[in-house]
Order: structure tokens, then C-alpha cells, then sequence
């Protein structure tokens, strides 16, 4: 990641917009911080693709998208990059950002950044209409960068999806194993499914229902994945319910958009979420203190 990163603002110095792309259902979780600070350095504009917003609550993501076009120099839009009607429309946003360039002698070069898993390969595919980069169900298929020309004097230069170093929020970090932006080898799928299924029951407890025919009144994330194994007959040598095969079901549901349409973050929730952020202090530091006496707090991402 550090070796990506490096390179990813070395190139930057040479380009003229970002396209970052992020994951609808929860658009600032699977937002790396440092291409904001990358870019805002350089001071390029960003073209902000939220996709997979076929699979997310369409009332969220109208919300989110009025977030971040009442940023400076940001453009976002909704879309589903694996719709070639949707990727069509890019190089117009993009050439908006950018009116400057395009032209034979100053070609419109852009620079596709974002996590692993969010949808970057295949837009790039979608955009140049044949395949030249890897796509895949796992995170971190790209491993480098590349530099492509997609006509109409425009380049497009691919980059490796790169996670931070540090995740602030653990919700982040289980709305991103949720997601599939991290790998199974790195999580539990029964913690992320019982994460999955509690935040579900706050805000979709009718696609549970739906989906699975169970009573979601006064039960649990856990209880919702004993649920599900009991629906689909899943059951261990001695009759106890798999609850690894359930959780994997449930994970697989949400993703692949089978339980409906779902966003994990809106605005609204990303804000009270920073408000109640407290970061621990580090070894032998106190936290910092104001006058009134309130332990000072950093919201961050």
C-alpha cells in the first residue's frame, strides 16, 4: 500500500482529474482519505462515481450525492459501471470538470482511483470497450498501475485499489468486509454477518422478512443468522445450525443485491457517527483538554 501510494501521487503530479470511485451503499466508508488528500494537494477536481447505486437505497443515495456536489470541485454521480449506457455518460462528466483540456495538444488525462472492489477494473473495461483490466468478486485484483488511451484525447492511467493504513471506525472497517472490499482471509464472516444483519434490522427489517420468512420483531443480528439456517435446512453433524454456511448466505444476499436494495451510511448517520468519535489517546498521551473541561474531540475519517 505505501509503495502505491507513493507512486499513485507521483503520477498525480501529471494528471488533470480524479475519478474516484466509491461504493454506493456506503459511499464514505469505502472512501480512501488519502485520495482526498492526494488530490486536494495537487488541487485536481474529482469526479466522484458512486457505484453500484442499482444495489443501494435510492432515497440514501440521493442524499449523498447532494453531499458531495455542494463540495468545491467535485462533480458526483450515480451509476452502475457493468451498464454501458451509465459509462457512456463519464467522459462528458469528466470533461466538465476539466473544459481546459481534450484537445490534441493538451489530452484530458485521468487517473481512476478508489479501494479494492469497488467496481474501478470494470469501468475502465467499460470505458475502452474491451478488456484490459482484470475484474474479479475479490479485492485487490489490480496490482499496478497502467496508462490507456481511451480516445477523443483523453488517457486514462488505472491504479491498484489501496485501503489506508488505519481504520478509525470499526463500523467502517465491517461495512467494508460486508461489502467485499476486504478479504475473507482477514475477517470472520459471522462477526461481519451478525454486523450486517443488526444494522439490517435498524433499517430493512422488511427485506429480512421477505427474504427469509422469518418474524423480525424483538430478535438479534445473531438471531437473524439462526434464522436463516433454519430456513435453508443448514445443519452440522448433531443437528446444530451452521452458522458459518448462514452467515456466508446472508453476506452473499446483501452484496449480490438479492435482499433488496441497501445503503449501510447516509449523511445523516456518517455525521452523527463523526460527532460521537473519541480517538484514544496514544501510549503516555492524555487527551487534550479545553478550558470548560470537555475532552476535546477530532472528528476524522
Amino acid at each position: 500500500m505505501n509503495a502505491a501510494r507513493k507512486k499513485a501521487a507521483e503520477s498525480m503530479e501529471k494528471t488533470d482529474l480524479v475519478i474516484e470511485v466509491v461504493d454506493a451503499r456506503l459511499p464514505q466508508a469505502s472512501a480512501n482519505p488519502m485520495i482526498d488528500q492526494l488530490r486536494l494537494f495537487r488541487q485536481r477536481p474529482c469526479l466522484k462515481i458512486l457505484n453500484k447505486s442499482d444495489l443501494a437505497d435510492p432515497v440514501a443515495t440521493k442524499a449523498w450525492l447532494d453531499f458531495y456536489n455542494s463540495q468545491k470541485n467535485v462533480h458526483a454521480v450515480a451509476l452502475s459501471c457493468k451498464k454501458p449506457s451509465d459509462v457512456l455518460k463519464v467522459p462528458g462528466f469528466a470533461m466538465k470538470l476539466a473544459p481546459h483540456r481534450g484537445t490534441a495538444l493538451k489530452p484530458l488525462r485521468m487517473m481512476i482511483m478508489g479501494i479494492p472492489n469497488v467496481g474501478k477494473s470494470t469501468l475502465m473495461n467499460a470505458l475502452l470497450k474491451k478488456r484490459v483490466a482484470a475484474v474479479g468478486d475479490e479485492p485487490a485484483v489490480t496490482k499496478t498501475q497502467q496508462r490507456l488511451y481511451l480516445g477523443n484525447n483523453m488517457v486514462l492511467i488505472d491504479t491498484p485499489g489501496m485501503l489506508w493504513p488505519k481504520i478509525a471506525h470499526p463500523s467502517d472497517g465491517l461495512m467494508l468486509a460486508a461489502s467485499h472490499a476486504i478479504g475473507i482471509n482477514a475477517v470472520i464472516e459471522e462477526e461481519v454477518a451478525t454486523f450486517l444483519a443488526d444494522q439490517l434490522l435498524i433499517q430493512y427489517a422488511p427485506l429480512l422478512a421477505a427474504r427469509y420468512a422469518m418474524n423480525t420483531d424483538g430478535v438479534d443480528g445473531v438471531s437473524v443468522i439462526e434464522g436463516v439456517a433454519k430456513k435453508r435446512g443448514l445443519r452440522l453433524k448433531g443437528g446444530e445450525v451452521d452458522l458459518e454456511k448462514a452467515a456466508h448466505i446472508l453476506l452473499q444476499d446483501y452484496r449480490t443485491g438479492a435482499l433488496g436494495r441497501i445503503s449501510l451510511e447516509t449523511p445523516k448517520s456518517r455525521a452523527a457517527l463523526l460527532a460521537s468519535y473519541q480517538p484514544l489517546p496514544s501510549l503516555g498521551e492524555a487527551p487534550e483538554v479545553e478550558e470548560d473541561g470537555e475532552i476535546e474531540e477530532t472528528p476524522r475519517y
